[in-house]
């Protein structure tokens, strides 16, 4: 439209067929411009430093470091960007941390998702009058589950002390006097042995809800749930065996809360 800005873009994708779909798609809105694109963490930082563009489109999953851990390092400019995450995520585990991100846009992307994508982006840098500010993009990070330090879960693997990110535990799960991390393809005893309390006061802020007494899930790793008897619901989880985890009668409004479904 005469008289508003250009948007400038920067696009960060692993796949580069998402990455010529999604600059084909703001191509065709007037005044969007699509000043860079980048396979890689490493890339995208180097892109957007120089560039400086308005917006940065972010995949989540990619090798190496993923969407979240480049935002963290975006930090660090002068001038970042807004940041739009592009997932294939499912929507409930999106909706955690959906309130205080600029937008997300899932794959595949929908032009009238989009076209609402834009009109934010071109409402906030018109009330802004710029980009958003590190503490905006830090404030952002905090509403995803990522604060300023990637907290990392330490456990016992053959004798040794193994660290995964948090994001890699699908959930805990406290077992004859020991709390165990359940990931993808593998449980492990939590190192030192603390409680389920301490595990949860520790992670507090970010995507874990305490399904019941001896369990605690990793919201993102849910992959559907339903309502059960009673009114308590069932999660089946993302790991291999898709265990079905039980949220307890007096835990399920404060689920349905943080899912946004109340």
């Amino acid at each position: 439209m005469p008289g508003e800005r250009t948007i400038r873009c920067v696009l960060v994708d692993d796949e580069p067929p998402a990455i010529d779909e999604l600059s084909y798609l703001l191509s065709a809105f007037a005044g969007v411009e699509v000043v860079g694109a980048a396979a890689s963490a490493g890339q995208a930082l180097e892109v957007i430093a120089r560039e400086e563009p308005d917006v940065a489109f972010l995949d989540i999953q990619m090798p190496g470091a993923n969407g979240f851990e480049v935002s963290q390092a975006l930090l660090a400019l002068p001038r970042p960007p807004l940041l739009v995450f592009a997932t294939a995520y499912d929507e409930h585990a999106i909706r955690a941390f959906e309130e205080n991100a600029v937008d997300y846009i899932l794959k595949p992307v929908a032009r009238e998702r989009l076209a609402k994508t834009v009109d934010r982006l071109r409402e906030i840098l018109a009330r802004g009058g710029g980009r958003r500010s590190g503490s905006g993009v830090e404030d952002l990070l905090r509403g995803m589950g990522i604060g300023p330090e990637l907290i990392r879960v330490s456990v016992e693997v053959n004798g040794r002390v193994l660290l995964l990110k948090h994001g890699e535990v699908v959930f805990f799960r406290s077992s004859d006097r020991r709390v165990m991390a359940h990931t993808a393809s593998a449980a492990h005893p939590v190192h030192g042995s603390p409680t389920l309390d301490r595990i949860e006061e520790r992670l507090k802020g970010l995507p874990f809800f305490r399904a019941n007494r001896g369990e605690l899930v990793n919201l993102a790793q849910v992959r559907d749930f339903a309502p059960w008897f009673n009114g308590k619901y069932v999660l089946t989880m993302r790991d291999a065996k898709q265990t079905e985890i039980t949220v307890s009668k007096g835990r399920a409004r404060s689920f349905r809360e943080r899912l946004g479904l109340d």
